[in-house]
């Protein structure tokens, strides 16, 4: 089934994850510092004010697998609001890192180590695990 693109009055659309990506939902602050560490490695990032949280895309499939504590991952089943290309700020959804022409995905595997590098709560269950 192709990806669902419907308009809204915003200018975004509504796009099923689980399609051409998944993505991982992260808290703002945590997700800010991981962009920090990942710096060009880093894909399309959306955040979604005023929740406090931001949306890392990765490979397809990856959700299934994902198990990051304080992060949650939307497959297949899911729909996200995706802002115009260039939209960088405003009170509704908007890049934190705009995505790339072809390109928004950000490997699931520096994603995770990023986010262990800045959260010592993080680092430790994986390390006690």
């Amino acid at each position: 089934m192709p990806t669902t693109h419907l308009p809204t009055a915003a200018g975004c659309t509504l796009q099923d994850a689980g399609q051409a990506w998944d993505v991982i939902r992260v808290p703002r602050q945590l997700g800010v510092a991981a962009m920090a560490i990942l710096g060009t490695r880093c894909g399309a990032v959306l955040e979604y004010p005023p929740s406090e949280v931001v949306y890392y895309f990765v490979a397809r499939g990856t959700a299934a697998e994902w198990a990051v504590e304080g992060t949650q991952a939307m497959g297949k089943g899911g729909t996200l609001t995706i802002p115009p290309p260039r939209c960088t700020a405003g009170s509704g959804p908007h890049w934190r890192v705009c995505p790339g022409d072809g390109d928004w995905i950000t490997d699931a595997h520096a994603l995770r180590a990023a986010l262990e590098d800045c959260s010592p709560s993080i680092s430790g269950a994986e390390r006690s695990a």
